[in-house]
């Protein structure tokens, strides 16, 4: 089954002989429309409703002793269920390119990735692991992810070296706050400036400028990483193929300190978004949209 990189009906058509779940159609069919509308940024899923984030109860450093444990905990956990859905075949990395832009993360740094899965961020961590100075990969995610879901994912989304970003000022000052300590001790933060997720979407979407604000103020590089799909053989429990990715890790881009910070932020961003229009033609065979 060929996805059309122009638009998703053709692949909603296809998809209603082959099976496809319900809310997966809905999903695709709302990502249709949001795609002619240009409103890249909005949620696609059918997600409960988002429990407001009361930022103060958010250890953001994971300083206290039962954080660790559960962090530690956590992150085994996460660890053994993504590693068993690649083994099982359900999760495919077919390749990972670029390692020799890994050095960019030696003295902190921001890694930016294009947002398509549950578990995109295992297959940006499983790329970069042995690249990571302090070893862990902390991850900015949706209020609503954080305080909402619920089981093993809840859990995850609550302890995998998780930084919430909250809807409110003050919350998003300590977020802010958080991850200008984190760089600053050589952590590595992946954040997803497309803001929302969209299921199995190949293309970059518009960024946000947050975390190029971050990057500059903190005068660390952004890794850029972009992530390709290509149809596998066999279908998952929801009727679609099994997509095999590539990993592509990008050159890094460095601030400019040249620039005020806003004009440097800017630039960040504008220069990471090219480099993922130059990753998606080169992988596409297909010019991107403006």
């Amino acid at each position: 089954m060929e996805l059309s990189q122009e638009r998703y009906e053709p692949l909603i058509s296809v998809c209603e002989k082959n099976g496809l779940a319900d809310d997966r159609r809905e999903v695709l069919e709302k990502i249709a429309r949001l795609e002619r509308e240009k409103r890249f940024d909005v949620d696609v899923e059918n997600d409960p409703p988002t429990i407001p984030l009361d930022y103060a109860k958010v250890d953001y450093l994971g300083e206290k002793t039962f954080s660790k444990i559960k962090t530690a905990i956590a992150n085994r956990m996460g660890y053994s269920y993504f590693s068993k859905l690649i083994k099982k075949g359900h999760v495919i990395i077919e390749g990972v390119e670029g390692a020799q832009y890994l050095t960019a993360l030696r003295d902190g740094a921001i890694i930016t990735c294009n947002h398509f899965a549950v578990y995109d961020n295992f297959l940006v961590y499983k790329a970069v692991e042995n690249a990571l100075p302090k070893g862990r990969l902390y991850k900015i995610v949706r209020e609503g992810n954080y305080t909402s879901l619920k089981g093993l994912f809840g859990f995850l989304m609550r302890n995998c070296n998780t930084l919430p970003l909250a809807s409110d000022a003050r919350g998003s000052m300590a977020l802010m706050k958080a991850v200008s300590t984190l760089l600053s001790r050589g952590e590595t933060v992946l954040i997803y400036p497309e803001q929302a997720m969209w299921w199995n979407y190949r293309k970059p979407r518009p960024f946000k400028t947050g975390g190029f604000i971050m990057a500059q103020k903190a005068g660390v590089p952004v890794l850029p990483v972009f992530v390709t799909m290509r149809d596998g053989d066999t279908s998952g429990a929801d009727g679609y193929p099994v997509q095999k990715h590539t990993v592509h890790i990008m050159p890094p881009v460095y601030p400019d300190t040249s620039l005020p910070p806003k004009a440097c932020s800017e630039k960040m961003r504008a220069d990471t978004f090219e480099s993922y229009r130059r990753k998606y033609r080169e992988a596409y065979g297909a010019e991107l949209e403006s």
